[in-house]
């Protein structure tokens, strides 16, 4: 290959298919897809969006399926309620979560972009089927945009973005659902705007964002934003299986003739271009392995139309790795796929003993700040402590709290009344650690709390706290030890 061969052929990358030479926008217009693939990403595309929109109304236990409610701090994932104080879980399930989308990329590229990210599948199956729908497939939008302002293209126009809107609504209506919840959400649509402004402002900032997203902005969010496609350098290898164009079967492409002349071999690429009209991004996939590329698979579903139709082989553009490409064979479990899986499952493991060892109640003692020891005259030393209960269940859950440990200790809550902690609430009370003065031998004594279910018995957590006592001078304490050893 000559150096201006090579220099021709890498010239796509200095570049985006999406803004010309002057930095301008270039709009994109795919042609409609269809095919083997296409179906099955409308049959997908009908699953996950099904329960995408059931998703804030579907129940575990009578809790929330998935709630993301960033205000209040508080996280239900599969039916089970996630606090702040639950930081260390959220942390491991969105590690999990990026390693498992790493473990992925590695051996199938960015299937998840073109099968189930929500903007791809908003997108190209939803929002461009009612712009195919409504202004015709590629030519007729082209035709239309560059016609005259008339009364056929007004009415085109206007009743697209109308649905654009409308859809656009019930995406941010979904949306924060998910983060406040159904209830709140239909208390908000049910009430004027007046009585629920930070709701209002909030649907309304939301449906302007997903409406200049998929009316406007379109696929820059996929090439500019998004940085999962850039993340494909690092992480794809030639052993990752990717929408990739055949290029030992397909060079050197060429145009069919019609009458038989003597040409020199070609491959069998056509070179229709079929491949870069249908796609959404704009890419020419016989360039190879690119950023753009979202593996929407509508150029392999064009491309096998054209060799059915030109009686070749299809798969000259498929699902395939390099190496596949390259050498015939496929090897999926590299080292580096087993090194980010044995990470993962080590992830996952610690997540699941984090959350079998999870406590439904929280408990922090303190000491009361400000305040050291108290002598009520009738030999007892006592300190006073503040005590947080979080309750993280759904339930109220009565509690008491027993010292474990040393026996001498003795526990006395201020108000002397039951502990009942609120579903999903906190509770702060008061109460005194009471220890014989003779026992005392350190200035500071460990004394360790347990928190028990007053009802079942079942212990629900621990706690350890420093009890503070006088400083006893050493013949004190020598005179004590010698009083326990004669006894």
């Amino acid at each position: 290959m000559t150096d201006e061969v090579y220099q021709f052929n890498e010239e796509f990358r200095n570049s985006i298919a999406t803004v010309d030479g002057q930095g301008k926008r270039v709009w994109i217009y795919p042609k409609k897809p269809s095919g083997s693939f296409h179906r099955w990403r409308v049959a997908v595309t009908v699953l996950l969006l099904t329960i995408l929109f059931a998703g804030p109304f579907l129940r575990i236990g009578g809790q929330p399926f998935l709630l993301l409610n960033v205000f209040e701090r508080k996280f239900v994932i599969l039916g089970q309620a996630f606090w702040p104080q639950d930081f260390v879980l959220l942390a491991l399930i969105l590690l999990a979560f990026f390693i498992f989308i790493i473990v992925f990329t590695l051996a199938f590229g960015r299937v998840w972009c073109g099968w189930m990210c929500p903007q791809t599948l908003f997108m190209e199956m939803v929002f461009r089927k009612i712009e195919y729908w409504i202004e015709g497939d590629a030519p007729a939008q082209r035709r239309l945009n560059a016609a005259p302002l008339s009364f056929g293209k007004v009415w085109k126009k206007t009743a697209k973005h109308a649905i654009f809107i409308v859809i656009s609504v019930i995406i941010a209506h979904t949306v924060m659902a998910y983060m406040i919840g159904t209830d709140q959400t239909l208390a908000i649509i049910g009430q004027s705007p007046l009585d629920n402004l930070a709701g209002f402002s909030g649907l309304a900032a939301f449906t302007v964002i997903f409406y200049g997203v998929y009316a406007r902005f379109r696929e820059q969010a996929c090439i500019a934003v998004c940085p999962y496609g850039r993340l494909q350098s690092v992480l794809l290898t030639k052993e990752s299986i990717v929408v990739a164009y055949d290029w030992l079967r397909g060079e050197p492409r060429g145009q069919l003739r019609k009458k038989h002349t003597v040409e020199a071999p070609k491959g069998d690429c056509v070179d229709c271009k079929l491949c870069v009209h249908v796609c959404p991004t704009g890419i020419d996939i016989r360039n190879g392995t690119q950023l753009e590329c979202v593996n929407c698979t509508a150029c392999i579903d064009a491309c096998d139309d054209v060799m059915l139709k030109v009686n070749k082989p299809t798969g000259l553009i498929r699902y395939a790795s390099a190496s596949a490409i390259e050498k015939g064979s496929t090897k999926i479990f590299t080292p580096r796929l087993m090194v980010y899986s044995g990470v993962l499952l080590v992830i996952i493991a610690l997540l699941g003993f984090t959350l079998a060892t999870r406590s439904d109640v929280e408990t922090t003692v303190l000491k009361v700040p400000g305040t050291l020891y108290q002598k009520p005259g009738d030999g007892y030393i006592s300190n006073l402590y503040n005590v947080e209960f979080i309750n993280k269940s759904f339930d109220d859950v009565p509690v008491t709290v027993r010292v474990e440990s040393p026996s001498f200790a003795k526990l006395q809550k201020v108000d002397g009344k039951n502990i009942l902690l609120p579903a999903e609430g906190l509770l702060k009370t008061v109460f005194f650690i009471r220890i014989p003065e003779d026992e005392i031998k350190t200035a500071r004594t460990v004394v360790y709390l347990g928190i028990y279910h007053r009802d079942t018995g079942k212990l629900l957590g621990n706690a350890k706290v420093k009890f503070i006592g006088p400083v006893r001078s050493s013949a004190d304490v020598n005179s004590r030890l010698k009083d326990e050893q004669s006894h």
